[in-house]
């Protein structure tokens, strides 16, 4: 039995989740595709799927072959690709994952963008604030946010912008409430939680001695959504530039308490498995953001979320 095919149907099979998917796709029968993944793993001495009636997923041992088999074969398909060639044409089909609010505002303009002048490329766009596995869900890059940053070992993290958290409130929710000066009056305001906020981006309440912690009876799980009951006047909330830049540059939202709370960089990264020879799509995919995001401005920085602070609370 071909071993090299017995190693692309096992791919099939863990990017399929089954034997029936994977055998349509080599255009062979599920008992063939079953006995490829037999033969690798009698080969290896070790079991690589676990198979119920319901879903097939690989083991631990199967996982690490993967990834090892998948960078393998896609390194062979780029060489036959690339003979004669110095570099290879970005084609195929390219699943990005992408944060919401992100994607919405700034990504899905730079997607449209890099569809039109790479037509040979597939874009498959999936936008959610999820935290994707990439190589067990098959997707290609993933545009992720961190304050703490990334530090995954077996992944590639290349920046693509920064922006910042900040805390504020639209002028409407102010005029009713008053404008908190200190973090001490932060005890008599009323809190909009965002569901999925980490310690690192409540961590500016507690380093300024915040007492008692932000309370509030409103917690939302998306944060366009947020922002909406934001602009509304429904609270005060930590929201970063990447989602209300324009509502803060055009006085719809106002940060608040910029010297006691400063504003927290939150860098957006473009996020891809650690392979030694990148894929054509990836590489050029990647590349056009960075050039894209890293060109221009697209929120205010520091010094306008400060004049902005003090042009709607002196």
């Amino acid at each position: 039995m071909d071993t090299l095919v017995s190693m692309k149907v096992f791919r099939q099979v863990v990017e399929a989740g089954s034997f029936v998917a994977a055998a349509e796709r080599m255009s062979m029968s599920a008992a063939m595709a079953s006995k490829h993944v037999m033969h690798l793993e009698q080969q290896l001495g070790a079991r690589l799927l676990n198979r119920t009636t319901r879903r097939v997923a690989p083991t631990e041992a199967g996982r690490e072959y993967y990834e090892r088999v998948a960078q393998a074969l896609t390194e062979l398909d780029e060489a036959g690709q690339a003979v004669g060639a110095a570099s290879v044409v970005p084609q195929g089909r390219l699943r990005v994952s992408s944060l919401t609010a992100f994607g919405l505002r700034h990504v899905m303009g730079a997607v449209a963008d890099y569809a039109a002048d790479f037509p040979q490329v597939t874009v498959d766009i999936t936008l959610s604030d999820r935290v994707v596995e990439l190589i067990d869900e098959g997707f290609d890059v993933a545009i992720r946010a961190s304050p703490s940053g990334l530090k995954s070992s077996s992944l590639i993290a290349r920046p693509l912008a920064t922006a910042h958290i900040v805390l504020c409130a639209s002028p409407e929710y102010l005029r009713r409430h008053g404008v908190p000066k200190t973090v001490a009056d932060l005890s008599k305001h009323k809190f909009v939680h965002y569901a999925g906020a980490s310690a690192a981006e409540l961590a500016p309440f507690s380093e300024a001695g915040a007492r008692p912690k932000p309370s509030g009876n409103l917690i939302v799980n998306h944060l366009e959504a947020l922002r909406v009951v934001v602009l509304q006047g429904g609270g005060l909330s930590m929201l970063g530039t990447e989602v209300i830049g324009d509502d803060i540059a055009e006085g719809r939202l106002v940060p608040l308490l910029v010297d006691a709370l400063p504003p927290r960089e939150l860098p957006i990264y473009a996020v891809y498995a650690s392979r030694r020879h990148l894929s054509a799509k990836v590489r050029s995919f990647v590349d056009f953001l960075a050039a894209r995001f890293g060109s221009r401005a697209l929120w205010p920085g520091v010094e306008e979320i400060r004049a902005a602070a003090l042009r709607k609370t002196v």
